[in-house]
This record gives structure tokens, sequence and C-alpha cells, in this order.
């Protein structure tokens, strides 16, 4: 208990500004490891936070705060002490900023371009139209391109006040330049002006970082969910038998408290009095609530349905359970970090090049040539644009807008910018079972026993009214299926929590629940394969209800599609033995594992990642959200918990699994077309650049040829709306 709040004591999390590659996160990490007071310094990518693990001989103060952020200022990095609800609407306000600059970005192009026909409205005796065309595109273009490139411009400056250079370096330098030349060009009567290029430019690249901003907010968003799990207060029971309500964190093992019915248990401990269902979704991933009685062990976060229980804490915050999975999350998500996207590798070496391509170009004409500074410069500006990172930049956004149109109405919704080149690589696809292959839905699997009769049904329908129990609604539904009315009893119905309902008819003891509460032998009708419900009247044999979970229609298909393209298909769930071993023969799987927690889930998907394999995980439950977190990808339905949803990077909105596949087939096409989206760029400047270089493009035949190949990205990307996709029907 000491040694775990000792080393929280010590860990300080910060937010990170500026983050685009993983050199960002190894000029960080390495830097702060000079310094002597810090055990360890790590950088998530992804969420940009920095958690920093100090030695424990240095006490927590403003000054060891101040030290990291004035150590990360001198290289360039602008970083603040994390706080959730303050970090939240930070970057919120980043968020809404960069969609102000790209529609001002939008905007100001589509006014430019469309300025020929706004300037021929207007007559102004001596003053030529074409004077007029280049003056109103400046008027227009300068305030946009400053306000639209304002996201460059500082990530910019910060780079080069730190001594680094970034991709947003070249970019920046390219619209300054290409805008300064053009006001130059205006000013002396040339009509060769370059308005339109360095907003376009600027359009299409804030489409890129805004879509790469809005993947981030998602992963950040899942341990704050994670969070809203734990409980603040807990009522402890005193040795004289008085209760108090005391904070969490001043528990200790060993000690009593009480949780009534509705409460969330705080800790993870044993019952030693009282009974009742508990909802263990968080650990189980089962909708259906399980009997906790004394001797039974419980956890934090888990509901507790109807009855009181008190609870011996085994372990307090911070060592409990539900710490353990939001640990698991965030282990899994800083293993997401080092994916390193195709972009960023290629912006490593692409900023340094464009710079000394460009610098050379000037150098060369102005030292060995008569040209003049002016040709000079508009040669080096010439090769500044035609190497601009429009192309490179659209490589990869301009795939995914396809993509994301495509599986929209496949019914998919993508929440991560990167999650179709990671789906493309997968080798394994790992399912949970409830809610995911079945519906999490549970119906009457014995309606045609004998002993399932209309009347029987209709008596425990009607008993079944009283209780919230999802066994119960799903009697109810099978009554209505049949059009077998139910009817009001006109005893009390008492429930007890954890056991089953009673009631009295017609002078009659009737029962509704488990084995036990009706009094049923345990080698009576053995059922270890179904969820199961008892009818007991006094005088007549006991009547079993039984309940299975509904398999989703196209569940068998969809795996078998899997299976047939040599792919390794395993499931995993938090069912018993036998229900899941049922599941497995039906669809067909050899490889499954059943009983399985939060920590088992992640351990074989680890024990999976560790052969070299890319893991796909498909899952819906809050005890799941770990493992999504971990695999190299990961899918939810759209009926899943809130932070499974947060967790997935993809969400399927039918009951139909069909959408898996075109998800998978989408993202096969869509690395294909980003690859051939860099060779293209990469064909473009080897050709280009030399010609620019000899002097032999103008800065109007370069940004003529810099939208060209924009538009040839583009128009790579749009054959994706022509992919073929898996259909239902198909084999």
């Amino acid at each position: 208990m000491h040694q775990s709040h000792q080393k929280m004591f010590n860990i300080e999390h910060f937010v990170v500004e500026g983050l685009h590659c993983p050199k960002c996160i190894r000029e960080i990490e390495g830097t702060l490891s000079a310094n002597d007071n810090i055990n360890n310094a790590r950088v998530n990518l992804s969420t940009q936070r920095l958690a920093i693990e100090w030695k424990k001989e240095t006490p927590p103060s403003t000054d060891r705060t101040k030290e990291v952020i004035s150590a990360l200022e001198k290289i360039g990095f602008k970083a603040f002490p994390f706080n959730s609800s303050d970090h939240l609407n930070k970057e919120d306000k980043i968020g809404k900023s960069l969609l102000r600059a790209m529609l001002v970005a939008a905007v100001t192009s589509a006014v430019v371009m469309l300025q020929p026909f706004i300037v021929s409205q207007v007559d102004i005796p001596n003053l030529s139209n074409a004077w007029l065309d280049t003056w109103f595109a400046a008027i227009i273009t300068i305030p946009g391109a400053a306000f639209a490139g304002i996201p460059f411009f500082r990530s910019a400056f910060r780079a080069i006040k730190g001594g680094r250079l970034n991709m947003d370096v070249p970019i920046s330098l390219a619209v300054i330049l290409t805008c300064g030349m053009s006001v130059f060009q205006t000013y002396i009567g040339s009509e060769a002006t370059y308005y339109d290029a360095a907003v376009m430019l600027l359009f299409f690249l804030l489409i890129g970082r805004y879509l790469d901003h809005k993947m981030r907010n998602q992963a950040r968003s899942v341990a704050h969910d994670l969070m809203s799990y734990k409980s603040s207060t807990a009522t402890l029971i005193h040795a004289d038998g008085e209760t108090e309500e005391i904070a969490v964190e001043m528990l200790i093992p060993g000690q009593t408290i009480q949780v009534i019915a509705g409460g969330r248990i705080p800790v993870d401990g044993t019952v030693i009095a009282g009974t009742s269902d508990i909802d263990t979704s968080l650990v189980t991933g089962e909708t259906l609530p399980q009997k906790a009685q004394n001797g039974d062990t419980v956890y934090a976060g888990t509901i507790n349905i109807n009855g009181t229980l008190k609870i011996k804490i085994d372990a307090t915050s911070g060592e409990t359970l539900l710490d353990e999975i939001i640990e698991l999350m965030e282990t899994a998500e800083q293993g997401r970090a080092k994916y390193v996207r195709i972009a960023d590798r290629a912006a490593q070496i692409y900023a340094p090049v464009v710079h000394l391509l460009a610098a050379g170009t000037f150098t060369g004409w102005f030292f060995l040539s008569s040209i003049g500074w002016e040709a000079s410069l508009t040669n080096a500006i010439a090769v500044l644009i035609i190497t601009c990172p429009c192309a490179l930049g659209l490589a990869v956004p301009v795939v995914q807008v396809v993509a994301s149109s495509r599986l929209f109405t496949s019914g998919v919704l993508v929440k991560a910018a990167d999650g179709l080149e990671r789906l493309a690589a997968i080798d394994t696809v790992v399912f949970d079972k409830t809610g995911t292959l079945t519906l999490g839905q549970p119906e009457l699997a014995n309606a045609d026993d004998e002993k399932v009769t209309p009347f029987t049904l209709e008596l425990a329908a009607s008993m079944a009214k009283s209780s919230s129990h999802p066994l119960c609604r799903a009697l109810i539904v099978a009554c209505h299926e049949r059009n077998i009315p139910t009817i009001a009893t006109s005893s009390e119905i008492f429930e007890e929590p954890g056991m089953g309902l009673q009631t009295t008819i017609k002078g009659l003891d009737v029962k509704l629940g488990n084995r036990e509460w009706c009094g049923i032998h345990a080698n009576y009708l053995p059922n270890n394969r179904y969820s199961e419900l008892w009818l007991s009247v006094k005088g007549a044999q006991p009547v079993l209800f039984c309940f299975k979970d509904r398999m989703r229609a196209d569940a068998h298909d969809v795996v078998g599609w899997f299976i047939r393209r040599k792919m390794k298909v395993i499931l995993l769930s938090g069912d018993r033995k036998d229900v899941v071993e049922e599941a497995a023969q039906e669809l067909g799987l050899s490889r499954y594992k059943h009983s399985c927690k939060p920590q088992d889930k992640i351990e074989v998907i680890e024990r999976i990642k560790s052969n070299g394999s890319k893991v796909l995980m498909i899952g819906d439950g809050i005890n799941d959200a770990p493992a999504l977190k971990a695999a190299h990808v990961s899918i939810s339905p759209s009926n899943a918990a809130e932070i499974s949803q947060n967790a997935a990077d993809f969400i399927f909105q039918s009951q139909r699994m069909e959408s898996i596949i075109r998800a998978f087939q989408i993202s096969v096409a869509s690395k294909k077309l980003v690859f051939w989206n860099f060779a293209l760029a990469g064909i473009y400047n080897i050709i280009a650049v030399p010609f620019a270089a000899a002097g032999m493009i103008t800065p109007m035949i370069a940004a003529i040829a810099m939208s060209l190949s924009s538009i040839i990205v583009t128009a790579n990307a749009l054959r994706l709306n022509y992919e073929k996709l898996y259909k239902s029907h198909e084999a």
C-alpha cells in the first residue's frame, strides 16, 4: 500500500504540444534523461502525454515542474502539467482553431479561384482587369493565409527556436516566400502571381492536421472514461456497528464496508454478509448478473443490483482490479505510440532535403550566373513550391477521407486516423463472444420442451414482470412472441436478491428462480450449457426454462471468411466453459478460451504479438477495453459499452458483422493506394525538382505542377469508390 502510493506520489504527468513524429519523442526523452533527479521519462505520441518518474529523494515542488517545462522550451516544445478537465477544454479549443483555420483556407481558395469572374463584374475607369485581378487576390490571400497558416507558423517557429527542423518549416517557408514574391510581383505590375498555390496548400494540409487531432482526442478519452467507474466514497462499518461515509483513499485492507442495492462497489473484497446480484460486466463482459453471497469475491467498479452486502476489504484504491485495468490500458496505449506512420518517416528526411535544394538553387544561380538575386530567388521559390509537401501531405489523409466515406456507407465509423493502415496488416482475429458474436440478449432456448406450455410460460412471465433481471425480461419477450398474455397476480410477489421470486396463487406456493431457491436437486436435469430459471409450483413437477444468447445472423459466415483466408481466428470469452465450447463448435473454431478476465485477454494478445503477429480485436464489453487498446487494431459494435467504443479504432453500426469484412477489404485497398500515392509523389519530385533547380520552371509552372500532383494523388484515392466489397450472399 505504502509503496504503491509512494510510486504514484513520484510520477508527474505533463501535456506536450507540437508532437508530430517519433523524432520528437527521442529528443524529449533524451533531454530529460540527462536530469539526475529523473528515473524515467516516457512520452506517449498518441495522447501527447509525458510521464516523469522522479527519484524518491526528489519531493514534489513547483521548482521541479518548472525545471521540466523550461528544459522542453529550450528544445522548442511547450509543456504544462496535466489536469484532466483543463486539458480536455484546451484540446477542444485547439480542435476548433484548426477547424476555423481550415474553413478560412477553404473560403479563401474558393474566392481566389473565382476572382476573374468577380473582377469581371467591376468596371473602374483607367484600371485594367489584370491589375484588379492581382490586387484583389493579394487583399484576399494575405490575411487568409496568415490566419490559416498559424498552426504551421507556430510549430515552425518553435522548432527553429529549439534548433530543430520539422515538416512545418518548409511549409511555412514556402507559404511566406510565395506570398511575399506574389506581393512583390503584384507591386511591379507582373501577372505571374501564386496566391492560389499558397492557400490551397494550407487547406489540404489542415485537413490532415485536423484528422490527426481528432484521433488523439479519442485516445485521450479512454482513460478519462475508465476513471468514472471508480467510487470516491465508501460506507465504512466500525467495530461498534456504526457506519461512516469516508473517502475511498482512506480505507485499509481488513476493514468492512457496506454497499446498498444500486451502489457501485468501491474496492476489491470478499462478501461476509448478504446476498445480491452483481453486474460484473466490467470484469467478465457478460450481460447476465452474477450471484454474490458469503465468501464470494467482488471487484471495484462492479454494481450491486438488488441486495445489501457487507464486504471485507482485500484491496483498496490504487491496487484494485479496476486500477489494474486502467494500468493495462495505459500500457497498451503506450505500446501503440511506437507505431510510426509512413508519412512521419518520410517527413524526417523531407524538410532538410527541401531546404538544401532551395538554398543550393539560390546560391548556385546567384554566384555562378549573372541573372541577379531576383531571378535566383524566383528559381529557389520554384524549388520550394514544386517540392512543397502538398502531395506528400495528401497521400494519407485523402485516402482516409475517401475510405471513411466508403466505410460509412458500409455501416462502419472510423475513429482512428491511422486505423486503416493497421487493419490492413492483420493476420490474427480475436473475437469476444457476448455482445460481439452474439447479440447480448438472452432468449428462451427450450420453448419446444413439453413442460414449457403456454400455461407455465404465462405463470412464469406474470411473476417475472416484477423483476428487472435479464432472464425475467426474456421470459416476458417469449410470451409476447407467442401472443401469450401475462396476468396480474392477486398476491404480493417477494424477491430474494440473487435467488428468485415467490408468491402465492390459489393457496399454492409458487417460486421462480435458481435451483437452490426452487429446491431442485443438482442432479435433476443437469444443465451446464444454458442460463436457467426454474418454476416451482407445490404439488407439480418443476419446469426448467433455458436461455441462450442469440448468435448474430452472419457470425458463422464472417468467421469462416477469415479462416478461409488463412488467418488465425480465436474466441476469448468471460463466459462459462460449456457455453464457450458450444459457441466455438457452432462457429467452427478450434482456438478458444473461456472464463477470461481482462488480464487474461490482454495476456493472450501480448503473447500472439510477441510472435510477430498483428492482432485485430473485436469486442464490446468494458472488460474488453484494455484488450482493444493492446491489439494492433480494434473494432466494437455500436451497442458496445461506451468505454469500449472509445477504445476501439472502428465501430460497426448494424447487427450484421459483414461490415467487419468490408472494413478489412477497404483497409487493404487503402494501404495499396497510400503506397501508390507516395510513389506518385516521389516520381513527381524526381522529375520536377531538377527542372526547377535548372531554372526551366517558373514559380507559376511550379504552382501548376504542384497542384497537378495533388490532383493526381486525389484521383488515385478516388479509385477506392469502385472497390468491390463483400456481400452477405457470398461464400
